[in-house]
């Protein structure tokens, strides 16, 4: 086990790397950050910024050389690098390069889910140009195409309401392949829940979160969310069968689809914490990111317990548009609690921050919630 006063290193140094420093360093801890973005949010946080590119050798030797273990805060961070980190300076790695190697690939991800026994939506499979014919008959339409890799928060991704107008997407962005097409499905729900799993194998889940996304980009959770036990017991056993499969230690969020049949669907996973994940720095027994500080040091996880209920909203570059939003007004509000990112450029869809409610009535922090959002000038949630 790693104590205090160790430093551990991270790799991307975004939102959830400044949560991860922050708690590292309230624990005790020293943390050096490697990215290579001079205003990375979480430098502010750590004892040491190391400004360089992720497969930087130079910058790869003095985390393996002073840190006690290694974990990271994205999933495109190189799962080369992770593995050079633990092979070639024998430290712990958490979570291991080849779950985030797994994570980074869509093609490579839906087939793992399915090699764990679980459901994922019909999809194709377009490895290269001479692989479109056969990939558009595996689904019916409208379907959206993916880019394998590097996609995130609505990014590589384009709508089709054919096979005729995904050929032509194709061909006119080449760069989106390799990809999958996945057919569009009626859903009733998104949830997500973020997980902890220990060297001993140990499961801990957070409460289950629900969903609304805009442009592909979450806009509020809301957790726990309002479901049937049964099918929270069924979210979080997928999640652990996909942990325990992958041998994962660390923290890992895990989405699924609801259809209006009632069926549930993986959609996909992240190695590390999740913006859904975010309620649990304000209503829970325990944050993500002191749950991702424990398994990275080799500790059991916390027992999450039930968790106050929450609305969680982001903020995006968007509300910067006509200046400074107006944090005065919401932090009038007695339940309301702002987080800011420190990030410089606000730019639309940037996750700038957010803000999260917490309370015993659910359906008043909604309420709570839309005002708040008009308020700052946001449009009403889906």
């Amino acid at each position: 086990m790693i104590l205090p006063g160790a430093t551990l290193g991270l790799l991307g140094g975004g939102q959830l790397g400044r949560y991860f420093a922050a708690a590292a360093r309230t624990a005790g801890y020293g943390v050096w950050v490697l990215d290579p973005d001079p205003q990375a949010p979480a430098a502010a946080f750590a004892t040491r910024h190391l400004c360089a590119a992720y497969d930087d050798a130079d910058a790869l030797a003095l985390l393996g050389t002073h840190c006690a273990a290694i974990t990271t805060e994205f999933e495109n961070a190189p799962a080369s690098a992770l593995a050079a980190l633990a092979d070639q300076y024998q430290l712990p790695v958490r979570p291991a390069a080849a779950a985030v190697a797994i994570a980074q690939d869509r093609i490579r991800e839906k087939q793992f889910f399915r090699d764990c026994g679980l459901p994922v939506g019909p999809y194709g499979v377009i490895a290269d140009a001479a692989g479109i014919p056969a990939a558009l008959t595996q689904v019916a339409y409208p379907a959206i195409i993916k880019t394998a890799r590097f996609g995130y928060d609505g990014k590589g991704q384009v709508r089709v309401a054919g096979p005729t107008e995904a050929q032509a997407v194709l061909a006119a962005q080449p760069d989106l392949m390799p990809c999958v097409i996945e057919q569009l499905l009626p859903l009733a729900q998104e949830l997500s829940v973020v997980l902890g799993r220990g060297v001993n194998g140990s499961v801990q889940c957070f409460p289950v979160a629900q969903n609304h996304h805009r442009h592909g980009i979450l806009d509020v959770s809301i957790a726990p969310a309002e479901i049937a036990e049964s099918l929270a017991q069924q979210v979080c056993s997928w999640a652990s069968r996909v942990a325990n499969t992958l041998e994962y230690v660390g923290v890992l969020g895990v989405e699924f689809f609801v259809l209006t049949d009632g069926s549930l669907l993986l959609n996909e996973m992240a190695p590390r914490p999740h913006n859904s994940g975010h309620y649990t720095i304000d209503a829970g027994a325990c944050s993500q990111f002191e749950q991702q500080l424990r398994l990275v040091c080799g500790f059991p996880p916390l027992d999450p317990a039930p968790a106050a209920n929450a609305v969680m909203v982001n903020l995006l570059g968007d509300q910067w548009h006509a200046g400074t939003p107006d944090w005065a007004s919401l932090l009038q509000h007695p339940r309301a609690r702002l987080h800011l990112y420190g990030k410089r450029e606000a730019r639309p869809g940037r996750k700038m921050g957010h803000f999260t409610l917490v309370g015993p009535d659910r359906q008043s922090l909604l309420e709570e919630a839309e005002q708040l959002r008009r308020t700052l000038g946001m449009s009403a949630s889906d």
